[in-house]
């Protein structure tokens, strides 16, 4: 699996607004690889932020 797509899918389990450095410990993902695929996500609206620094899927 993608990066992205662990990411994404580790906000869809959560059920509740995240930040990156959560996501990371939750996935094992190093924070930095966090960081870019929440990038990407935004971009491909995907993930909004309800908050700052905070991350969720889109409905």
């Amino acid at each position: 699996m993608e990066t992205t797509e662990k990411v994404l899918q580790a906000l869809v389990n959560a059920g509740k607004p995240m930040k990156s450095g959560e996501i990371a410990e939750l996935t094992g993902i190093e924070k930095k690889d966090v960081d870019n695929a929440i990038k990407k996500l935004k971009k491909d609206d995907k993930i909004g932020s309800p908050k700052v620094c905070y991350y969720e899927p889109k409905k």
